[in-house]
């Protein structure tokens, strides 16, 4: 049997190592296919060099958040972050307010295949709120290819990883995690709050799920209700909203032709990514994605010829050229943060 630790214990004192005198700045603490790790230094480049508040309503692993804190350009700032998979949100919640407890339980995990499943099996909603989140972390940790997804009964269904010795519970990093979060706003909301929470010269990027390039390049389980054409045409016409309202807007997605079409009236530029999601070697690599940027990154302003709103309400509605049983798709089909 897997045990959950009693919450109510008194926080035992988890290593008899000294506080560092500084401390390492934090990265992500999950893997989350379409991480932007690899693409943090092209992203930064682009950002405008000084924003009000901050804003990331697909949050996932985190890493553009994670780099901005480690630069020093969310200090003083109003932090918002937001994803609708509520296990996700729950962890960043429990690393942010009770991190030591965390650690505790995600220390007593092991690698150990039958142990996995064991772990896999438990219901979640019956855990501690740390128990809860150190089982995303070791499940995240050990499982396949660090893939979150679900059945339709919203039941965790990834296999077990083919890893040899996992680090399973990075203390000092969680630690670090829990100091960058502890000023930021992180909760369950579906992307379009952003209308309301933001002002003008605030920040956002949006990391949504891809436009697939093709019928076998989606997953469909990342939130049960998916995010597929219609999802991608409300987030579409938020990005022209927020930038017709001096909103600082940056979003990525996959090189496709509806992805250019539909964002045509700002700067589209071209990055160089890595695909490592597939389980064959042979067809991971170089895939070419997307920035979309609602301002200009040369004169770090916002754009200035701005979408009449007529444009933007009366837009007529032209779908993504993908298979539509195949746009359902929730997890995108790109490269893991380690």
């Amino acid at each position: 049997m897997v045990h959950a630790f009693d919450s109510n214990l008194p926080t035992p004192v988890l290593s008899t190592r000294p506080e560092p005198t500084t401390h390492a700045p934090a990265k992500p603490f999950l893997k989350w296919v379409g991480g932007k790790t690899q693409l943090l230094d092209q992203l930064l480049r682009l950002a405008p060099p000084s924003f009000n508040g901050y804003h990331e309503p697909f949050l996932g692993g985190g890493a553009m958040f994670f780099a901005l804190a480690r630069e020093g350009r969310l200090e003083g700032k109003d932090v918002q972050l937001c994803d609708v998979n509520h296990e996700l949100v729950d962890t960043y919640l429990a690393i942010r307010d009770r991190v030591r407890s965390v650690v505790l339980h995600l220390s007593a995990h092991r690698h150990e295949r039958a142990y996995y499943y064991e772990v896999r099996s438990q219901d979640p909603s019956k855990l501690s709120p740390s128990a809860r989140a150190a089982r995303m972390l070791y499940l995240n940790r050990c499982g396949f290819n660090g893939l979150y997804r679900v059945n339709r009964k919203g039941e965790f269904n990834v296999p077990f990883g083919r890893y040899t010795n996992p680090r399973i519970c990075d203390e000092q990093n969680l630690l670090a995690a829990s100091r960058a979060l502890s000023r930021a706003r992180v909760s369950h909301r579906d992307f379009e709050h952003v209308l309301e929470q933001t002002r003008p010269g605030d920040f956002v990027y949006f990391d949504p799920p891809y436009v697939p390039l093709s019928a076998s390049s989606s997953f469909t389980s990342y939130a049960k209700g998916g995010f597929g054409e219609p999802e991608q045409e409300r987030l579409a016409r938020l990005f022209e909203q927020l930038s017709a309202n001096g909103v600082f807007c940056m979003l990525s997605n996959s090189d496709a032709e509806w992805v250019r079409e539909r964002y045509s009236d700002f700067r589209v530029l071209p990055v160089l990514a890595r695909r490592n999601v597939n389980s064959n070697p042979d067809r991971r690599g170089p895939i070419t994605e997307v920035v979309v940027l609602g301002y200009d990154p040369a004169k770090k302003s916002l754009r200035p010829a701005r979408i009449p709103e007529e444009r933007i309400s009366n837009r007529p509605h032209v779908p993504p050229t993908a298979p539509k049983d195949r746009f359902t798709a929730s997890q995108r089909p790109r490269r893991l943060d380690d």
